[in-house]
């Protein structure tokens, strides 16, 4: 393994991106009128690659289109029929994270990694446009460690979350540690970057994992709790929706504090949360704890 791991930020916004399409809360207005103090922000990926060449998308969101256009590094090139993106790795069902499959339907072979629960789910339906002849499936286990042949390896683990929206019941279980949820783990010659997108509590085992890492990103989806009850817009908690907070006693500012990670990001940043505008007390708080609040373009590399 050769070269710098490079990671962009495709995407930074939670579901709905930002501003939201049908959103008029205080933050989308002002995205709505073009102030500069906030930046536009399609939904949450990131495109890995260590030889700049071919490159690993986590997750695919519904702006996939839109994301492949912006970042010149995953343009075709060559052949008439030619794409740089090997594969995409699924760290969730969610529709934010799964919708953009659809855009890699023209006849394009590439692989789709994820645990076997949530890769039957990319089998059905809409998701049949995929050529079963091209597109490859490869379930990955919990604590496998698979070598991608892209120049880095990557490890599954669980985190508290929950089934994804359209797959939940009369009843829900929230923060159960399963394969519904995971995080990522991805070594390259003794550089390490922990992706995190989604994750309703940070738990010891949250902890022992990200100690040490490279970079961390990591689920900013409200930076409180109750943020979206009190700005009307949804009936449910973070907790509820299956994210941590940013603040709180329990809050991921608060739970990493006294990690030693060289590098720490917020991504999937909701629409409500007051971190997205950039002179705002919340923004100067988490900035003052040494983390970066992602933006689509983005890049870290290690």
């Amino acid at each position: 393994m050769a070269g710098a791991l490079r990671i962009i930020v495709l995407g930074s916004a939670a579901g709905g991106g930002f501003p939201q399409w049908n959103c008029f809360c205080p933050n989308c207005r002002l995205a709505w009128e073009g102030d500069p103090r906030v930046r536009p922000r399609t939904q949450s990926s990131l495109a890995i690659s260590a030889d700049g060449n071919r490159w690993l998308l986590l997750n695919a969101s519904p702006d996939l289109r839109q994301q492949i256009y912006a970042n010149s590094c995953l343009h075709p090139r060559g052949a008439a029929r030619q794409t740089p993106i090997a594969g995409v790795f699924l760290t969730n069902g969610d529709v934010d994270h799964l919708a953009g499959l659809l855009t890699l339907r023209e006849q394009q072979a590439f692989t789709i990694y994820g645990s076997a629960s949530l890769l039957d789910q990319t089998k059905h339906g809409a998701f049949g446009v995929l050529n079963p002849d091209l597109v490859r499936r490869l379930p990955v286990a919990l604590e496998a460690q698979i070598d991608m042949g892209l120049g880095f390896t990557i490890r599954p683990f669980a985190v508290p979350g929950k089934v994804p929206l359209y797959l939940e019941g009369e009843s829900v279980e929230i923060g159960a540690a399963t394969d519904t949820t995971v995080g990522v783990e991805i070594d390259c010659d003794a550089r390490r970057a922990i992706v995190i997108p989604g994750c309703a509590d940070v738990t010891d085992d949250v902890l022992r994992r990200v100690e040490g890492a490279d970079v961390l990103f990591f689920d900013g989806t409200t930076f409180t709790d109750d943020e979206m009850l009190r700005m009307g817009l949804s009936q449910k908690t973070a907790w509820r929706m299956g994210h941590c907070a940013i603040d709180g006693e329990r809050g991921s500012l608060a739970r990493f504090a006294d990690s030693k990670i060289r590098r720490r990001v917020y991504t999937h940043i909701n629409n409500s949360n007051p971190i997205l505008l950039e002179d705002s007390p919340e923004r100067a708080k988490v900035e003052a704890a040494g983390w970066i609040v992602a933006h689509d373009g983005l890049e870290i590399a290690l």
